[in-house]
């Protein structure tokens, strides 16, 4: 009792000292408690603040790097004993800080620091002053604290890129303004793992996709512009939108949208891409018919040939022309960010411009068609939960002799006869047959066959790609065509009944 007694005498007498001595003085006595600590102590405290300088406006971008990393560490794992969770709108991730005035721990090249986070209410105000402080050994400082940033901001910049709702964006004809932009949150499914592609292709652009995104210091080194050019081509349905959605999905970049009908200019080209940001990926779908650029080249041959041809109002007014696309891809422009795809995609690549083409503008081409056998079984995987079914040889085969469909082709089939799986690899060897035919009508080859399936209504209201032929239409006279028939239905009534045994030793 007697050593509580003098600790409160202490207590009381530190208060009256605190209300009779002027603050000065004991701002002074303060900074002499905090100097005989720092130096007996073997720790050494830097102190984060939220905002520099003292007018709280500039953000401190090394303190909301330190409460990601934090985030990222996962504190309810670790000895603090109490957090703060929040949700934002903008992400489907649960933030852990850590609670005023409370510390987490952390190891680095072996060595324990900590971090604890200070908040203080400012005087006569309802504002908070927030700082981190981080506590590390003093013998080690000099080794350890510059490493150790590093390392913190490498790992904030990396979780902030995963975590965070990726947008996609769009160009609303108002290029010349701020707001060039306009966005909805990005959400589409398409991963690699439920794309329909063979499985070599898919390594190849994964592992690209990988290298570019880690390749800061080369692109640096060798002195080019961090940026990768893809040209995607094949026909209708064959994926191109589901593989930047992909790619997107990968690397965790938003996506831009690039509607060149809506850009008036040149300038105002340049002035969307400048208000694209990093990390995110440039699409110009269908760049065949986006802008009539194979007739710049023309009229400008023209021109050089009759000098006395005036030009046309269309060219004196402003719009988009080759020149302002390559200075958009490959130009001084085009480095104005960092970590940027740009994605052009065509139906037809002979079509494009060969400037366009070459590398340094779109540095990687893929050629997207019909589906092959990885591909279509990855689409019956994930449609029909299927690994294994009787009918896959004979769609291999199908495969083979030119009956192959498109990703959207075969998926619908998939996709409306999901619930059974039977009737679903029937439709799709029915629509492979037909595709064989080469234009001829599903009802005639099962006529041929002997055969009606109850799929061939739908086969005759597939796709319009498909290029089926209506009934009644007859194929025109010919040795060689007739011969080519001859062998495809010889083929097909093989298919046929391969089809009938296969199913007859399963039972049905």
């Amino acid at each position: 009792m007697e050593i509580l007694s003098q600790l409160w005498s202490l207590l009381g007498l530190l208060t009256v000292l605190q209300n009779v001595l002027p603050s000065q003085l004991l701002s002074l006595l303060h900074s002499l408690y905090e100097s005989l600590q720092d130096v007996l102590s073997p720790f050494s405290y830097i102190e984060i603040p939220e905002f520099n300088g003292y007018c709280g406006v500039d953000v401190n971008d090394l303190y909301r790097h330190v409460n990601l990393y934090l985030n990222s560490v996962n504190p309810s794992s670790s000895s603090c004993r109490r957090l703060t969770l929040s949700r934002s709108k903008s992400s489907n991730r649960i933030s852990f800080t850590v609670a005023p005035n409370h510390s987490v721990h952390d190891t680095f090249l072996g060595h324990g620091l900590s971090w604890t986070h200070h908040v203080e209410t400012v005087q006569d105000s309802i504002d908070e002053r927030r700082s981190f402080v981080l506590k590390l050994p003093k013998r080690h400082r000099h080794v350890l604290l510059s490493p150790y940033l590093d390392h913190v901001i490498s790992r904030a910049e990396e979780f902030e890129r995963v975590s965070r709702e990726r947008r996609l964006f769009t160009n609303n004809g108002h290029g010349s303004y701020e707001s060039g932009w306009a966005s909805v949150p990005f959400r589409h499914p398409s991963t690699f793992d439920t794309l329909a592609l063979e499985p070599q292709l898919k390594k190849q652009i994964t592992e690209d996709l990988t290298a570019f995104s880690g390749g800061r210091d080369f692109y640096h080194r060798v002195g080019r512009a961090w940026k990768r050019g893809y040209l995607l081509y094949g026909p209708p349905g064959s994926g191109k939108s589901s593989l930047i959605a992909a790619m997107a999905n990968y690397l965790c970049y938003d996506v831009y949208d690039l509607e060149l009908t809506k850009v008036s200019d040149n300038s105002e080209l340049r002035a969307l891409l400048i208000q694209t940001t990093n990390r995110s990926i440039i699409v110009i779908e269908d760049i065949d018919c986006s802008v009539d650029l194979t007739a710049e080249r023309v009229s400008k041959t023209r021109r050089r040939s009759q000098p006395s041809v005036k030009e046309t109002e269309e060219e004196q007014s402003g719009r988009v022309t080759l020149s302002g696309l390559l200075n958009f891809t490959d130009g001084l422009w085009s480095c104005c960010g960092e970590e940027r795809i740009i994605v052009f995609t065509t139906n037809h690549r002979d079509n494009v411009d060969p400037a366009l083409l070459r590398c340094g503008r779109m540095d990687v081409h893929v050629s997207l068609g019909t589906c092959g056998p990885h591909a279509f079984r990855a689409l019956v995987k994930n449609y029909l939960g299927l690994e294994s079914h009787s009918l896959f040889d004979v769609i291999d085969s199908c495969m083979r002799s030119g009956g192959a469909l498109t990703p959207a082709q075969a998926g619908e089939i998939l996709l409306r006869n999901r619930s059974n799986a039977e009737a679903a690899m029937k439709e799709v060897v029915t629509a492979m047959q037909a595709r064989m035919l080469g234009g001829r009508d599903p009802a005639e080859f099962e006529e041929v066959v002997g055969c009606r399936s109850p799929q061939s209504v739908l086969v005759g209201g597939s796709p319009e790609n498909w290029e089926l032929s209506s009934p009644g239409k007859k194929r025109k006279e010919g040795s060689s065509s007739t011969t080519t028939w001859d062998r495809k239905v010889k083929f097909l009534v093989r298919l046929k009944s391969l089809t009938k045994s296969d199913s007859g030793r399963r039972g049905v």
